[in-house]
């Protein structure tokens, strides 16, 4: 079983930078000084994670191309302490990129170069969405299905082995409502609108159900998550509230 590391509440208007341009953190810095935001910037993967450690911000803004670590490993490193929105900052423009930005865990996709405005409205965005997400089950009621359990209120899974993860907002919503109507076909628009949609990305749903899938398996390695072409998906677990 591995080790739980505590997830404590995020800090409200404090934001980390990790870019290993020092210019673009001090843009960054200065813009979102302009609208509220407190920021920490940081030129390595290492030093952010030891931050991280120490207090969680209200979200991070991570370049894919830091010096020390890829950013596909720091995402997943940020994922297994907490649920903290992340938006991925990359010179990569083309749409495949931006889809697997979103594999890697992030909630959205900013490319390079920039104007520091866009930065901060989506980020505002991200922050409302996580804000606007649909109210627990009922008072701190857990999800427990397959052996996994599900915590919606920090995000929290943890697969049956103990293993310890936190997923993004668009995938802790999308799994939400899976998980309240299991056994149910529910439509592609459905899990769109309860889902977390992402305007910037049409491919937002089926991405993270890809993700979800990858996290989530049955006996023998059967996926939880039915594709039912030309209606929607299905979770085809029982699931217990508790």
């Amino acid at each position: 079983m591995s080790q739980q590391i505590p997830s404590p509440a995020p800090t409200a208007g404090l934001v980390y930078v990790v870019d290993d341009e020092a210019a673009i953190c001090a843009l960054l810095a200065e813009t979102l000084a302009q609208f509220g935001f407190r920021t920490e910037s940081f030129a390595t993967a290492a030093d952010m994670l030891k931050a991280l450690d120490r207090q969680v911000p209200e979200a991070c803004l991570i370049d894919l191309g830091l010096p020390d670590m890829e950013g596909m490993v720091l995402i997943n490193e940020i994922r297994r302490r907490t649920f903290v929105p992340i938006l991925v900052l990359s010179a990569r423009s083309h749409s495949s990129d931006r889809v697997m930005g979103l594999e890697l865990g992030a909630d959205d996709y900013v490319v390079k170069p920039f104007d520091p405005r866009e930065v901060v409205a989506r980020l505002r965005s991200v922050l409302r969405r996580a804000a606007d997400r649909p109210k627990p089950a009922g008072n701190g009621r857990v999800a427990r299905f397959s052996g996994h359990v599900f915590d919606p209120s920090s995000h929290r899974l943890v697969s049956p082995n103990g293993e310890e993860s936190f997923l993004s907002t668009g995938e802790a919503t999308l799994l939400e409502a899976l998980l309240k109507a299991p056994k149910r076909v529910l439509s592609r628009d459905y899990l769109l609108e309860h889902g977390g949609r992402d305007e910037s990305l049409d491919r937002s749903i089926d991405v993270r159900v890809s993700r979800l899938r990858k996290k989530l398996s049955g006996e023998g390695g059967t996926p939880l998550i039915r594709t039912i072409y030309g209606s929607g998906y299905m979770l085809t677990s029982t699931v217990d509230w508790t």
